[in-house]
């Protein structure tokens, strides 16, 4: 059965390496499990309950998980993208300012990142997604990659302690001889010395080390490890879909719409060419793959999580030798496992409260400041010796951590990337898209200062 459904032997593999490879991915990608209800709970001035946060992201890392292993038949999986939950949070940050005291902002956005992916769906049917990736400037796809790695670098900075608020100066360094900070400085080492040495879940086991490190300090709240799987129910189906199709939310819905399609043609090429999955330089059934991702966000968004995409920790997977969906079959399972371990979860993202009231994540910290570092990987990749690609490349990357807002990041990127290429006069080399886009940014920040 396993070798009709998969085509396991036909792809060179065994079903043991397929399970191996599962249980490699999941444990290179379930800091997710711990990360997620921090960033969107703590960031929210309504608030999602960040119990329901945790179980929707098992649940919508499982489903997209199983899908792209069913219908894709590939050892990719899925869970909420880091970088969106950040962006998200700030989204919902900022719409809130603008609510009636006590009104809740989140369900708002939720309903714009369903949207999102019910138009990724309608896209992927056509290969809409593919033809427009291929459009757009390579210099600005690795620009916002960096522009949001530094920005996750940023929160987690923030979250360590390592850097603090300072009227003068907007932030400084905080105390360095402190025991939060020099715990996050000591996991923050301690998962570089395990990636340096290829230990499969390194982000993971670093930050339990962490925390059980920072439990004798009084740092940390010991809180258990197994217990019932908390309720869903404050965030699922919450999300509110009429709210999110009023003008204002329109900049929001083409952000997430047009991240996710970046994120997922990236990871999908990536993931393809290190596993040998390409043919001919393409990737077979990436249709099939696009639908799986799309499917996701949308059910994630009704669940109670944030975008849901193809991550690109599933590499850990396919050098363990995954090459078929059995792998992601395996994955999908032990997300739904990980629904029994909400005190561990809970431990590992617990507050510790300075003596000034600041609220600190210790424990999480050090996974997104690693984070940070797999994400300037691509700042490499972009042209710095033509000024034309260059300058919009770092107004991307620049705006982005500094306004605290991707899509300031963004728009600024695109429309400079327009103009200057008109005045260098290389105007037809930028696909009719590209000015589309440009324009598009323009309308949309109009929209939104008038509707918002």
């Amino acid at each position: 059965m396993l070798e009709r459904l998969f085509g396991i032997r036909q792809r060179g593999s065994t079903v043991g390496t397929e399970i191996i490879a599962g249980v490699a991915t999941f444990m290179t990608m379930s800091y997710i499990i711990f990360v997620q209800p921090i960033i969107l709970c703590r960031m929210l001035p309504t608030g999602m309950d960040p119990d329901a946060v945790m179980v929707a992201t098992c649940l919508a890392s499982a489903l997209g998980t199983l899908l792209m292993g069913l219908i894709a038949n590939y050892p990719i999986a899925l869970a909420p993208a880091m970088g969106h939950n950040v962006i998200f949070a700030g989204i919902v940050v900022g719409v809130a300012a603008g609510l009636p005291a006590g009104e809740a902002a989140w369900p708002k956005v939720m309903g714009a990142v369903f949207i999102a992916g019910f138009i990724f769906m309608f896209l992927s049917l056509f290969r809409f997604r593919a033809k427009l990736a291929e459009t757009l400037p390579e210099s600005l796809k690795h620009a916002i990659a960096v522009g949001i790695g530094l920005l996750i670098t940023f929160v987690g900075l923030e979250y360590g302690g390592l850097v603090v608020d300072n009227p003068g100066t907007l932030v400084n360094l905080g105390e360095l001889t402190s025991k939060h900070v020099l715990l996050v400085l000591g996991g923050t080492l301690f998962i570089t010395i395990l990636l340096i040495y290829r230990v499969k879940g390194a982000i993971l086991w670093g930050m339990l080390a962490t925390a059980i490190a920072g439990i004798p300090l009084g740092i940390v709240n010991y809180q258990g490890v197994v217990s019932a799987p908390p309720s869903l129910e404050p965030t699922f189906l919450k999300l509110d879909i009429l709210g999110a199709l009023s003008p204002g939310f329109w900049a929001f819905i083409f952000i997430f719409l047009f991240l996710d399609l970046f994120d997922t043609v990236g990871t999908l090429v990536g993931v393809g060419e290190r596993g040998g999955l390409m043919v001919e330089g393409k990737l077979p059934r990436i249709g099939r793959a696009f639908f799986c991702d799309a499917a996701s966000t949308s059910a994630g968004a009704a669940l109670g999580t944030s975008t849901v995409t193809s991550y690109i920790e599933s590499i850990a997977g396919i050098n363990a030798g995954g090459r078929t969906g059995l792998a992601s079959v395996v994955t999908a399972l032990l997300f739904l496992l990980a629904l029994f371990f909400k005190p561990l979860v809970a431990m590992v993202g617990s507050a510790y409260t300075e003596a000034g009231g600041l609220a600190l994540f210790p424990a999480i910290a050090p996974a997104l400041l690693i984070v940070g570092v797999f994400m300037m990987t691509s700042v490499r990749k972009i042209d710095w010796e033509d000024y034309s690609e260059a300058v919009p490349a770092f107004f991307t990357i620049i705006i982005i951590p500094f306004a605290f807002s991707p899509a300031e990041g963004i728009g600024f990127g695109f429309v400079s990337y327009c103009l200057l290429k008109l005045a260098a006069g290389k105007g037809k080399q930028v696909h009719p898209v590209v000015y589309i886009c440009a324009v598009l940014f323009v309308l949309l920040t109009v929209l939104r200062h008038f509707f918002l």
